[in-house]
């Protein structure tokens, strides 16, 4: 397959399938919840559990399979994936108890590990290093759009249908994925395949589940509690034994390591990396305040909710689509901060939201946040999948995708306990019994039915007027992280522009014969 063949636009089409099936998933997950506690009798903590089993399993997941992908062929473990996603959704839709769903979901995390590493890696195999960020583009905006999706389509469910077919849903998702894989994407794998290094696998897993399950706590109990800064901490430790026992490993004359640390010696990489993970962390504060804002305040269904973010996914779609064009005339670095600047600049505008903002005015902040997002993610992805040879394809985009879902739950945790501190400052209990002034702080939606059976519209005013404070505090701690991003980028960045395109350079995606 050469570079002017058309096929592999094709193929990234497919890949974008898989990933969305992934990411439908979580969405409709959190829509979900409510009726899965009366449909399983689950307890708060086993609602804690359907999302916090599934992303301890997909962090953890993350860097064993890309090995494997390297090893075994990338494509296999692409198709084997999808099947297993088909399969743990229908899982879901028809359990009948509790640890029947936490099972479920753990076999999810596994089955979407292995799609978003196996997708994110096929982009260095399909594409040129010109082409990436193109294609990245398309890959990010893959990621996104269920945000609006997955709510839109499973709050009608919810509404119309048994609560199963919001899982079921996945499944034909999954089998349209796997047969355009089977199809479409070429198969390949490392041509010198990798050991397979079970001491780097148990460290990099046992430390990626520590850190990700005590950042999880932390969110849920506080920054306060001991047991999370002891995961947290043991999580990081085991890390930095990960990388002790990797150096060792590659010091070695025959040693076949998990991870190549000679990735890291690339700048390129690594702060594509990095700052990747940093406009995750940067726009969680929108991803983790406005579906509150859009039930809690103003009082919108789920899906609602999933409308008023249409226009993110808008403002993504045009920043990530064309920034490979932007990055040729502005090279990597200012195309990064640029991405970063406008990021920042929305969530600025986005502070000054009060209970009066019309949904124009907060469409328009967001769709600036979207538009900084879609150019920082498809640059830094792009420029970390530049540095990677095919046989890093697999383990190298693991890193990426691994370090993007640890700062899931490090955004829900620090911004979530900022947005819960300014809340609870801003109200006042005094006249409230001790049960009902624990409710109101626990949540707006806490304080909203405390209200509601007070028939007290003054509460609900304070309640909402705190609530949307603690969602400005919010936004300016994230727009914080933003303007950090646009220094590092300017900082350590490296200055270069994309190459242009010439159709007589081979496309870096020369598979094994025996790969299919």
């Amino acid at each position: 397959m050469t570079e002017t063949n058309p096929r592999r636009w094709w193929a990234l089409g497919g890949v974008t399938l898989a990933v969305l099936a992934v990411g439908l998933d979580g969405t409709v997950l959190s829509v979900a919840l409510p009726t899965l506690a009366k449909a399983l009798h689950a307890s708060e903590s086993d609602l804690q559990w359907f999302s916090s089993g599934y992303l301890l399993v997909l962090a953890a997941a993350m860097l064993p399979l890309g090995l494997l992908g390297d090893r075994y062929g990338r494509k296999k473990v692409m198709l084997g994936s999808l099947a297993l996603f088909g399969a743990g959704s229908a899982a879901c839709a028809y359990s009948r108890t509790v640890g029947e769903f936490i099972a479920a979901r753990v076999v999810l995390g596994i089955a979407g590990a292995g799609i978003i590493v196996m997708a994110l890696s096929a982009l260095t195999v399909l594409f040129s290093q010109e082409e990436r960020p193109k294609a990245v583009g398309v890959w990010a905006a893959a990621n996104f759009v269920a945000l609006p999706i997955g709510p839109i389509l499973g709050g009608w469910l919810l509404t119309n249908y048994w609560w199963g077919w919001v899982f079921l849903l996945n499944v034909p998702v999954a089998m349209v994925g796997l047969t355009a894989t089977a199809i479409l994407v070429p198969g390949s794998r490392a041509a010198h395949p990798p050991g397979l290094d079970p001491t780097g696998v148990v460290l990099s897993v046992a430390g990626l589940v520590g850190v990700t399950y005590g950042l999880i706590e932390a969110g849920e109990r506080g920054w306060g509690n001991l047991g999370a800064w002891l995961l947290i901490a043991g999580g990081l430790v085991v890390i930095v034994g990960f990388f002790a026992w990797e150096r060792r490993v590659n010091r070695r004359p025959n040693g076949e390591p998990l991870l190549d640390l000679a990735l890291f010696h690339s700048k390129a990489y690594l702060w594509g990396v990095v700052l990747a993970a940093v406009a995750i962390l940067a726009m969680f504060g929108v991803l983790f305040t406005l579906p509150q804002y859009f039930q809690g305040v103003l009082g919108t269904t789920a899906m609602g909710s999933g409308i008023r973010l249409l226009p993110l996914i808008g403002g993504l779609l045009v920043g990530a689509l064309p920034a490979s064009v932007i990055a040729k005339f502005l090279g990597t670095k200012l195309t990064v901060a640029l991405g970063f600047a406008a990021i920042g600049a929305g969530l600025v505008v986005g502070t000054t939201t009060s209970l009066s903002s019309g949904t124009g005015s907060v469409a328009t902040w967001m769709a600036i946040c979207g538009f900084g997002l879609g150019v920082a993610m498809a640059t830094t992805s792009a420029t970390a999948l530049a540095e990677l040879s095919e046989d890093q394809a697999g383990v190298g985009s693991a890193v990426l995708q691994a370090l993007n879902k640890v700062g899931g739950p490090l955004g829900s945790a620090v911004l979530g306990s900022v947005l819960a501190s300014a809340y609870v400052a801003r109200l006042d209990l005094s006249r409230l019994p001790a049960t009902a002034a624990t409710a109101v702080r626990q949540s707006v939606f806490g304080g909203d039915a405390v209200a509601h059976a007070l028939r007290s519209s003054t509460l609900t005013q304070s309640v909402h007027a705190a609530f949307v404070h603690g969602m400005d505090t919010s936004l300016s701690v994230s727009s914080g992280i933003a303007f950090a991003g646009v220094l590092l980028a300017l900082v350590f960045v490296p200055r270069v522009r994309l190459p242009e395109r010439n159709d007589e350079t081979p496309i870096a995606e020369e598979v094994t014969t025996d790969a299919r």
